[in-house]
């Protein structure tokens, strides 16, 4: 064992919470951050600042916004997966599992731009604009798909998905549904840091309800993958998408979550009851998804290339081409190869301020990943939109469009850290009551 016995008496009766005042000074820093970086947004998403900003912009919102909610997706993941497989290690770490999941529900705020502002829409999603033109023609949307001078079949063929209120209807039902999955998972957790009988029942309910919760955040991540990143382009196919979202989405939320703990640790947190052997574990499950996010990965590519089929081909074809194609090199090399060997040794896992920095780095591949998911969408669809006398300004504005990326990066980052943070000061920082803290914080593997 890496650190002393731990008994009964080293829990906290009351549980051990996190102390808001030594966190008030962040969480006044990223309030504001969101309000004055959300009023830019608004207004750069309106138009405001001219149609070229908008066009860009959008995209830029869009990739904070997904990088973001992949990681919030990642936490329900690993709670359920928690819960669904009895972990009996995990029990120490599950609370920061169910905070960082917790973001999700609160994701819907930063997306309602996307939803409400046709501006954003007629940018990111080709389809739509079809739609309304269609519409405005022929009277329906799907009927004047299919004849006359707005006909496009192929998007005809898909109308009974790709229907804009379809599409709203699956947006707020990917809300709705996986928010009141992690948000009944979390309060029947806390609530047994109060429960004076907490046995064994809680445990079970837990493990009954994140059994059927699996399914449907599989469809949530799968399908909410789909309509916001995958639809930006309605010709393009693939059959592994879902999937490979879902591999960068646990293997980074991982991160966020050693991240948390170490840096919990550091500030005199969770030391009774997380130490070198839950970060051994929790390295161990970032090292194998990072192994599963490369066969993904590999995967995919090799499919699309068996295949050649130009319905799938076309994702890649733009990827590699206009200098993106050093971006995919920097993933084949700097997401796989390097995590690989940075975490293959065993003993290296267990040292904080190596694995601080893996995390870290982890994290700063996930950006790139992406960042090339969507924004190699961005010029081919803004500029089919904007006039020809406005190229000029374009070209100016894409010179200096990574600033409007940053921009929208830092607004929906500073969100995100403002809601962990409220939901990590909201509740003790792991389940003192568990009948399996014991054994979670004496965990040897």
């Amino acid at each position: 064992m890496a650190h002393d016995l731990v008994t009964s008496a080293d829990i906290p009766v009351e549980g051990k919470k996190l102390e808001t005042d030594k966190l008030g000074r962040i969480r006044t820093v990223c309030l504001g951050v969101c309000v004055v970086g959300g009023i830019f947004s608004v207004l750069a998403l309106s138009g405001t600042f001219g149609r070229e900003v908008q066009g860009s912009y959008s995209f830029s919102w869009l990739y904070g916004f997904f990088f973001f909610i992949t990681l919030a997706l990642g936490g329900c993941f690993w709670t359920l997966l928690h819960n669904v497989s009895n972990s009996g290690w995990g029990v120490s770490v599950r609370r920061v599992m169910e905070n960082v999941g917790y973001v999700f529900p609160w994701m819907i705020i930063p997306v309602l731009p996307i939803l409400l502002i046709p501006g954003v829409q007629e940018f990111l999603y080709e389809w739509m604009e079809k739609h309304r033109v269609a519409k405005e023609v022929a009277g329906s949307a799907k009927e004047g798909l299919h004849h006359g001078e707005t006909a496009d079949h192929l998007l005809h063929g898909k109308y009974w998905y790709l229907n804009i209120n379809f599409w709203y209807f699956r947006i707020v039902a990917y809300f709705a549904l996986l928010g009141f999955v992690i948000h009944f998972l979390r309060k029947l957790s806390i609530d047994q840091d109060t429960d004076p009988e907490p046995g064994t029942s809680r445990l079970k309910r837990a493990r009954f309800h994140s059994c059927w919760g699996v399914p449907v955040f599989a469809v949530v991540l799968t399908f909410l993958a789909i309509d916001l990143v995958k639809g930006l382009d309605y010709k393009w196919f693939s059959t592994m998408w879902g999937v490979y979202v879902f591999a960068g989405s646990a293997l980074n939320s991982m991160a966020v979550i050693i991240l948390v703990t170490i840096l919990l640790r550091r500030m005199g947190y969770m030391k009774n009851v997380v130490g070198p052997e839950h970060d051994h574990l929790m390295g161990k499950l970032a090292f194998a998804f990072t192994v599963f996010w490369a066969y993904i990965s590999f995967d995919q590519y090799f499919l699309y290339w068996y295949a050649n089929i130009t319905e799938e081909t076309r994702y890649f074809v733009l990827r590699n081409t206009g200098g993106w194609n050093y971006v995919s090199i920097i993933l084949v090399f700097g997401h796989f190869v390097v995590p690989f060997l940075l975490l293959i040794r065993q003993d290296f896992k267990r040292r904080n301020g190596y694995m601080l920095v893996v995390a870290i780095y982890l994290l700063v591949m996930h950006m790139i990943d992406v960042y090339h998911m969507i924004i190699p969408e961005r010029g081919p669809s803004v500029t089919k939109i904007l006039n020809p006398q406005d190229a000029e300004k374009w070209q100016l504005w894409i010179n200096n469009s990574l600033l409007g990326d940053i921009a929208a990066f830092m607004t929906v980052g500073c969100f995100f850290v403002f809601i962990l943070l409220r939901n990590l000061s909201s509740a003790a920082l792991y389940p003192h009551r568990d009948p399996r803290i014991l054994e979670s914080a004496n965990v040897h593997n």
